[in-house]
């Protein structure tokens, strides 16, 4: 039997599980593995909330770029304007600006907002080494956006290049220390920050470049900012599927940096997520893949409030759930055919459960994380102490007095049931426990709607009828709404294997609840 009283506060709200918004301007990749693509992936795989301006539309897979239309500046400006006036981005993130015109008008727009979050990606020098902005560009980069840049994310010819336009002599890469030597001189330049990254030339162990291939062992990437220096260290990668890294690492960064971490740890995990893309690329195209994305997203299988629903649509889990909310003994109270024994003898038991109902969510109580859900649990067991007592003066009716009750032997069924119930709340934790008492709390709910609602179902003269409407009821009605929103709440932040764990639980207790109607005869 469940009670009205089964009702519990969730130890867990859900809020908005969008931590960050992120205004990317940048260039499109058609093939998806770079640039705004790229860019929205990333940010969608961060759990953060993606805006666009497009510079310029591209023509390209994995191959190649075929075609490039550039966007007109002020119209890249209209878009920048559109964003900025009605969802404020927490972080701005460039990728491909394609003119001098576009970072002109970009360094006006990011004094105009006030943006103090700009995460710069230079997109200057390609991996072949061309070069993809004209020099009078490179110059307004240099001197326009990087004064205003947070954190600016150069690739090694990339750095080399800002130096030289400086007027600067190159630094040659022979080991990690002319790499942090690189990156503490461009910064000079005015960004608060620098990441140099080094992919373009790998290290050996010893921290010399590597100039065979059967030599490269290291890739070193080296933050430097407010007197601060900071290596990231990663085996080298042999891998083809390198095609956007450069856009999706500067946009993971954007994304931590959005979600409130500092410069250090938001590249440090930006580095460790690029890592796994590149290790589980998906192996694309025909030429330099893209990575994955989401190596660390899940799917759950249902949407946020239809855990529920998709519990019991299931394919492992519906014909157990008919089989317990059609039961002959349910049908036999319907039709007012249940022999009076059964009934009695199954209203004898139901006592006995409860009192194991009790000290089940005593022991919810018990593994609750805060004193507003201890609080709750222990409501939850005075309301059942009360039902008790109701339930007594229900049993009279029948005359079944308290002593005979106390006095019978519990059924096989019922001890099975009651102590699973308890070994699943002692080894598990508070919603593996609501799991196996869910049977009881939805399944009395949907048998007395059924019956309720059943054209055969005999109202007049029925001696089980009020048992229907007992649990068709406001009060009862009410306690599965605010049970079902509690596990609701809860369940979205599940991951798929503990789904499938909390299902097996549902499954073997509603098992529980069917040898529960087959205590007794009923027919």
């Amino acid at each position: 039997m469940a009670t009205s009283g089964q009702v519990q506060n969730g130890t867990s709200e859900l809020g908005s599980r969008i931590q960050g918004k992120i205004l990317v301007i940048a260039g499109s990749d058609s093939s998806g593995g770079a640039g705004l693509e790229a860019d929205q992936k990333v940010i969608a795989a961060h759990g953060c909330y993606a805006m666009t301006a497009t510079t310029a539309l591209t023509a390209q897979n994995t191959t190649g770029v075929s075609g490039i239309h550039h966007v007109p500046t002020e119209f890249v400006r209209k878009q920048i304007d559109a964003v900025f006036t009605d969802i404020q981005p927490d972080v701005v993130k460039t990728g491909m600006l394609a003119s001098a015109s576009t970072i002109e008008m970009l360094a006006t727009a990011i004094k105009d907002y006030q943006v103090k979050k700009l995460i710069l990606d230079p997109v200057m020098v390609a991996t072949t080494g061309a070069v993809l902005l004209p020099p009078e560009a490179v110059k307004d980069m240099r001197t326009l956006l990087l004064p205003q840049t947070f954190i600016v994310t150069p690739n090694i010819p990339e750095a080399r290049l800002l130096l030289s336009d400086a007027g600067n002599e190159p630094i040659e890469i022979n080991t990690i220390d002319d790499l942090e030597k690189l990156a503490r001189e461009t910064q000079k330049l005015g960004p608060k920050w620098i990441l140099i990254k080094g992919g373009h030339v790998p290290f050996k162990k010893d921290g010399t470049i590597a100039k065979e291939t059967e030599d490269k062992e290291l890739v070193v990437d080296v933050l430097f900012g407010e007197g601060q220096i900071t290596r990231f260290v990663s085996l080298y990668q042999q891998s083809r599927n390198t095609h956007g890294t450069g856009c999706s690492l500067a946009s993971a960064i954007a994304s931590n940096i959005a979600k409130g971490l500092e410069p250090v740890d938001a590249v440090r995990a930006a580095s460790r997520y690029i890592e796994a893309g590149i290790r589980t690329a998906p192996d694309y195209g025909h030429g330099n893949g893209p990575l994955n994305h989401f190596h660390s997203v899940y799917t759950l299988p249902f949407t946020p409030g239809r855990f529920i629903e998709y519990l019991l649509s299931r394919p492992d889990v519906a014909p157990v759930w008919q089989k317990f909310v059609y039961h002959p003994f349910v049908l036999a109270m319907g039709s007012g055919k249940l022999p009076l024994e059964s009934f009695k003898n199954y209203l004898i038991q139901d006592y006995l459960y409860l009192v194991h109902f009790a000290r089940a969510n005593a022991l919810a109580s018990y593994k609750a994380n805060s004193i507003e859900d201890v609080a709750a649990g222990a409501k939850i067991v005075n309301h059942i102490h009360t039902e008790m007592s109701l339930h007594l003066d229900y049993c009279a009716g029948f005359g079944i007095p308290k002593a005979q009750i106390e006095a019978t032997e519990e059924h096989m069924a019922c001890t099975a049931y009651t102590r699973y119930v308890l070994d699943v709340g002692m080894a598990g934790d508070w919603l593996g426990l609501q799991l196996a008492l869910a049977p009881c709390l939805l399944g009395y709910g949907a048998v007395a709607q059924m019956l309720h609602g059943a054209e055969d179902t005999v109202r007049e003269g029925n001696t089980y009828y009020k048992w229907i409407l007992n649990y068709v009821a406001e009060d009862y009605v009410g306690a599965v709404r605010t049970g079902s929103e509690l596990i609701e709440r809860h369940a979205v932040l599940l991951g798929p294997s503990r789904v499938e764990e909390l299902v097996k639980i549902f499954i073997h207790a509603t098992k529980m609840e069917i040898g529960f109607w087959e205590m007794f005869p009923y027919e």
